[in-house]
Formats: C-alpha cells, structure tokens, sequence
C-alpha cells in the first residue's frame, strides 16, 4: 500500500467519554489490513471529567515509528471536538495538515459553571482554515431516537475522505473483528452516516 508521505501521521483529538481509543483502535486495525506498519500512542489529561484526550496514529510501508508525533508533524487531524482540533492544529499542525472536524462542542465543566466562555464555533472553525491547508465540517442530522456514535461516525468521514490510504471495507471489516456483536449494527450505521457525510461534501 502506497503512502503520500512515509510515516502519515494521523492525531485523533477529543475528550473523554468520546471514545478516542476506539476510533484509533478501529483505523490502525484497517492499516494493518493493507499491510502497512501501524504504531498508537494515546495521551490523557484528565479524561474522565470530559478532559482532552489525544491518539497519535502513524502509518508506514516501511518500518515501527515511535509512538508519538513530534510537533508541527500532524499530515492529518480527526477532531470530534471543535475547540480540541484547534488546540491539536495549533501544536501539531502545520500549513499542510488536513483536518476532518466534527462541528458539535462539547463543553467542558468550567464552562457549564460559567467559569469560562466557550468561544463560537464558526470562529473555531474559521481559525482553522486559516492554520491548514483543508479543513473538511462533518455535519450529520441524526434521523433516529438513537444517538450516533461520532468516533465511529468520524472514522466514516475519514475513511471517505481519501486522506488515508485505506479502503472502506477494511475499516468496516475493522469494527466487525473489535466490536462486540450487540453494537457492530449501530456502529456500521454511524460509520455508514460519516461515509455519506463526507462523500455529500
């Protein structure tokens, strides 16, 4: 499997509770699919009370990579949480990173207190697209009772995006082999919804 760059260094960034290990569970189980060298590493503040939590994910044709990205090496950012992508971009990124960006905050403690504003979310987004050089909204109007899984929603997106050179089926055949059975259905649903999301543009 060809790679743009080798390693492609992909950071899954969101809080706790969003399910970030398994979003990068789920995508360096499809790298390994297509024979590419997948290292993880996951980085944790204070995870349980919805703190920031970052999975580093590197693809290589060629050999292991150390766990963890060095700053401004981030080819690809997945934020499943406005505010948390830019603060990611901001160390990470650089000029051509491509960031995939699920629009809907998630407000930390400090601010449900009132401690602390949360800032609007087209300016985070518009302060994105000034860092980057592709910044893709994942917007999804959830049509059942049941909320959708937005780490497996995300990897749907990214899946579709061309960003990553792995194919939809290999994803797919990913969660089928992690999941427990009781929940492959909803989250090929959800994956299925990221997919469109992103293929509607």
């Amino acid at each position: 499997m060809a790679l743009e760059k080798d390693p492609l260094n992909l950071i899954i960034a969101g809080v706790g509770g969003q399910g970030n290990v398994l979003a990068s569970q789920i995508v360096a189980s499809a790298g390994i699919k297509e024979g590419l060298y997948v290292t993880v590493g996951e980085t944790y503040g204070a995870s349980q009370r919805g703190g920031p939590v970052m999975s580093h994910v590197r693809f290589s044709a060629q050999a292991q990579c150390s766990p963890l990205i060095p700053e401004g090496q981030a080819d690809i950012v997945v934020g499943m949480e406005p505010v948390e992508a830019l603060r990611i971009v901001a160390e990470f990124g650089n000029p051509k990173t491509r960031v995939i960006v699920n629009p809907r905050p998630i407000y930390p403690i400090w601010v449900l207190a009132g401690q602390a504003k949360y800032p609007p979310v087209e300016e985070v987004l518009g302060k994105l697209e000034e860092l980057v050089d592709r910044v893709e909204v994942v917007r999804v109007s959830e049509d059942g009772e049941t909320p959708l899984p937005a780490n497996v929603l995300m990897m749907g997106a990214l899946a579709a995006s061309g960003m990553v050179p792995m194919a939809i089926a290999s994803f797919e055949e990913a969660m089928k082999e992690i999941l427990a059975p009781k929940d492959v259905e909803l989250n090929l649903h959800a994956f299925r919804k990221g997919v469109e999301a992103m293929t509607r543009g």
